[in-house]
């Protein structure tokens, strides 16, 4: 690939993504070139290129602008609000039906939880935990168990200060995966009959450990550019008792919804005045498109109120199952449970993501993480508008590896999902993520794997869609 032809689709995956949005002026020839220190011809044949695709136009003696989208076949995606009651849940057996299916082997990873494998330094982590058991005192074996690696806890610890968040390391509590943390954080604050709030559409595995642990499920709409109704969550707050929430204000799994940092702040506050602590699901927060990491709602946090749960999982070191907690005034009572039950995280694996970190290079492995997955989402955006039925909308994600697709009427997500695996491709039905197997018309699509892999898939399940909506199989093969 030519400069280029790389700087034309570095901004169009900004224009589909839309972090340049119709009308967004294009940086000039002359800011472009000093910027990227490429020659004015390169800027012009981008431009030049971007022009011809439709996705940006000439204004005389001003410059290039991104422009309208030529078609509105994807709407603006809008969720419907939940009931308003708390209802037990009985979720697990269809989510583990789902992924059990998407599991099988040649089935297209569009209904996975991870990006593709190819992404993470998976050699360098192997290196750095072998080098790093070599080294190992055996008498300091006792340091990894719960809290953590101390040397671990202060690396995490560290990337808190860079973002300017006041945290210790011994408010960190290193766990098997994030999702290890946030099932401790959500038994450490709740008891069975007791009623959690979450956001609708929720992550099916706070749906699991809701059902685990006998809790009632609260749905509070969640809008896939806002995030979570604040107006609304005041409102449940005020009428009934809750024992805690558990949000995902950051790249939400499904909708990939963003809150803004204004929304972050009134979050917290709402629950501090409330008193109600907020179980933060944050696994997503490296994996932005724009220029910088969005704050989570931890920054805000004054009372110790907010156990902030993330991991390496989703952008380092699948597989690996290293997490952890910044769990706040509850960070004792959620130590000692977990020496009550897993003991303590594999001493390789935290043995292998210190070394790595204190090497150097993780940043560095982050931005290029974060530039394919940005090309992906752009390139799976593309291929749904050009290939799914007529009224289908689709979210916009500005960071993450999920995109949410609302299907038109008429058509199931069960339906089609079904369908799909018969053609081998794997998705994550909306019905899914909610306790009442609502969003029947959404799906939740990875894109964070191989173009090669992704894109044909998705053109068929385009295919799919529009033959299951004009109830003619004979369509079904046609991409």
């Amino acid at each position: 690939m030519t400069l280029y032809e790389q700087y034309a689709e570095e901004i169009a995956a900004l224009i589909r993504t839309g972090q340049l949005a119709p009308g967004d002026r294009l940086p000039s020839v002359r800011e472009a070139r000093a910027r990227r220190g490429v020659s004015a011809s390169t800027v012009f044949q981008a431009y030049q290129r971007l022009e011809r695709e439709g996705l940006v136009h000439a204004r005389p003696q001003s410059g290039f602008y991104v422009s309208a989208p030529l078609s509105a076949r994807t709407g603006e995606l809008a969720v419907t609000a939940p009931g308003g009651e708390a209802n037990e849940v009985a979720v697990s057996e269809l989510v583990f039906d789902v992924l059990r299916a998407a599991r099988s082997p040649g089935i297209a990873p569009l209904g996975s939880a991870f990006p593709g494998p190819e992404l993470f330094p998976l050699q360098k982590l192997a290196k750095a935990a072998a080098q790093g058991l070599r080294r190992l005192d055996p008498a300091s074996i006792v340091d990894n168990l719960s809290p953590g690696n101390p040397r671990l806890r202060e690396q995490i610890a560290l990337r808190y200060r860079i973002d300017g968040i006041r945290l210790q390391p011994d408010e960190i509590i290193v766990t098997n995966g994030a999702l290890e943390g946030l099932n401790a954080a959500l038994q450490a604050v709740t008891q069975p009959g007791d009623t959690v709030v979450i956001e609708s559409p929720a992550f099916y595995a706070a749906l699991q450990a809701i059902e685990r642990l006998k809790l009632k499920a609260l749905e509070i709409r969640t809008d896939p550019e806002q995030g979570i109704d604040l107006d609304a969550l005041e409102q449940a707050l005020t009428r009934r008792r809750v024992a805690a929430c558990w949000l995902m204000p950051t790249f939400q799994n499904p909708l990939g919804s963003l809150m803004p940092e204004a929304r972050k702040r009134a979050l917290v506050q709402l629950l501090a005045r409330h008193q109600v602590p907020l179980i933060e699901d944050d696994v997503y927060a490296e994996l932005y498109f724009g220029s910088q990491r969005p704050r989570p709602a931890k920054s805000y946090d004054e009372q110790g109120l907010v156990l902030h749960c993330s991991s390496f999982s989703k952008c380092l070191a699948p597989g690996y199952r290293v997490g952890w907690i910044a769990a706040g005034r509850h960070a004792q009572r959620i130590q000692r449970q977990l020496l009550m039950t897993t003991m303590a995280v594999s001493v390789a694996a935290q043995t292998a993501l210190l070394n790595y970190l204190e090497e150097g290079g993780y940043d560095r492995h982050l931005r290029r993480l974060r530039a394919t997955l940005m090309a992906r989402m752009a390139a799976a955006i593309q291929a749904v508008e050009a290939t799914f039925p007529a009224g289908t909308r689709l979210s916009r994600p500005r960071g993450g590896y999920f995109l949410w697709i609302a299907l038109p009427a008429g058509l199931d997500a069960m339906a089609l999902h079904r369908a799909a695996l018969r053609h081998g491709i794997g998705v994550a039905p909306g019905q899914i993520f909610s306790p009442d197997h609502r969003f029947s018309d959404g799906l939740r699509v990875n894109c964070g794997h191989e173009g090669a892999e992704v894109l044909p898939a998705l053109r068929r399940l385009g295919a799919l869609a529009r033959a299951l909506l004009a109830r003619d199989p004979g369509l079904e093969i046609r991409d």
